[in-house]
């Protein structure tokens, strides 16, 4: 029993098979043209799927916190079924209608019941992680969530040799079934360390609205809302930013959104592994912020992405733009409970750390859609793009000095 009933077993294992079915939401530019030809719906009004998944994600966390936090089991299995039905659902919908009809069975399926299976497997192994690398919670979080920031990478290639074999609606069928079972073994192997037990009147107790009264965590919900919503804002037009600065068919295109992608996940372990060796998590995040000030700043001194065509300076400004931004994106993930347990300890952690996602559900509608309507007002002048962000990486650089602060002794 010693094998099964130990850290790795009881919350690494199953926070990594949880996290890499749900993580799958990013594939979704994998799909979504395929969708809107099928169905026969404009590619933009299909992409609202997404949005809606993003939405609910943080929604469903910043609610179903308590469920969370008093039942681990009970809130796996929900994530199990709601995540599996919705990808079987809009297999469904996509094969046996078309049209108006389809696309809101999608955005039912995909958007909302998805969503919901999302944001309450997100959050359900963070607590046990950290009950179990109570020395390492950092590692411990940057394993899982950096499991959630692989799938991408781990599930686009099968995605498409499914669609290319088999076509796009059995691709939700079989996936959806392979992701059941991984996510029911996580559901059968996730438990909480023995002599841990949750206190029922504290669960009870709790005030969701009063931590918004509280400065230090309406501190951390902005800046973790800002690196989001400035992450998707560039992160959401990567290939048309390489595609101005490198040309059109250039080999950097289909080549450095894996390099991309790679350092997001390093973000995500590295950030919050390296929190662990610092006096105070916060300072993780005064790292992430001043370096994208700071590399976006010289890509707009520079006119990297505007005028960089064909000058390999420009692109070297412009790869690294992205990757800096891709790191501290991951990062801010990952290092939020750690950060969250530091400064609000851990009996809460479940719901004040579900509360804290609901900025991501809003992120998630902002972040590309301030990009596009910057786009569409300037006739396509990313570097507008990158005066916001830098601007907004600012704010909550202040808000990560002033709001958030240093740990009190008492909390040491």
């Amino acid at each position: 029993m010693g094998f099964i009933n130990n850290k790795w077993m009881r919350a690494a294992v199953p926070a990594l098979l949880i996290h890499c079915s749900i993580g799958t939401v990013y594939c979704w530019s994998t799909f979504k043209a395929a969708i809107a030809e099928k169905i026969g719906m404009d590619p933009f009004a299909v992409g609202w799927a997404f949005s809606l998944a993003i939405f609910f994600l943080g929604m469903s966390a910043a609610f179903m916190g308590k469920m969370v936090e008093k039942d681990i089991h009970k809130s796996s299995l929900l994530s199990c079924i709601c995540f599996t039905v919705g990808m079987i659902g809009t297999g469904l919908f996509i094969e046996f209608t078309s049209g108006i009809v389809a696309l809101i069975g999608i955005f039912v399926c995909y958007g909302c019941i998805m969503g919901i299976g999302l944001g309450v497997g997100y959050l359900t192994p963070v607590k046990t992680l950290m009950l179990w690398f109570s020395e390492n919670k950092g590692l411990a979080t940057g394993i899982s969530i950096m499991g959630f920031g692989l799938a991408k990478a781990i599930a686009t290639p099968i995605m498409e040799a499914i669609q290319n074999s088999l076509g796009i609606t059995w691709m939700f069928y079989i996936l959806g079934g392979v992701y059941f079972v991984m996510m029911m073994l996580g559901h059968f192997l996730l438990k909480k360390p023995d002599g841990w037990v949750e206190s029922d009147e504290a669960n009870d107790s709790f005030k969701p609205l009063s931590m918004f009264k509280n400065k230090v965590f309406l501190g951390i919900w902005l800046m973790f809302f800002i690196n989001i919503h400035c992450g998707l804002a560039l992160i959401s037009y990567e290939k048309q930013i390489l595609e101005i600065v490198f040309g059109a068919g250039a080999v950097a295109i289909a080549v450095v959104p894996s390099v991309t992608a790679a350092f997001n996940a390093l973000g995500r372990i590295g950030y919050s592994t390296i929190s662990d060796k610092m006096k105070e998590r916060n300072t993780v995040y005064k790292i992430i912020f001043t370096s994208c000030i700071a590399i976006s700043a010289l890509a707009l001194f520079t006119g990297a992405i505007m005028n960089g065509s064909g000058i390999l300076a420009f692109g070297i400004i412009v790869i690294a733009l992205l990757i800096i931004v891709n790191l501290g994106y991951g990062g801010g993930f990952s290092t939020l409970p750690a950060l969250l347990s530091e400064r609000f300890g851990m009996e809460q952690i479940s719901k004040i750390h579900g509360l804290a996602l609901s900025a991501w559900a809003v992120a998630g509608i902002t972040g590309n859609n301030m990009s596009a309507i910057i786009l569409g007002a300037s006739n396509n002048n990313y570097n507008l793009i990158l005066i916001a962000t830098t601007a907004l990486y600012a704010v909550a650089l202040v808000v990560c000095l002033v709001m958030v602060g240093k740990k009190k002794a008492s909390n040491q």
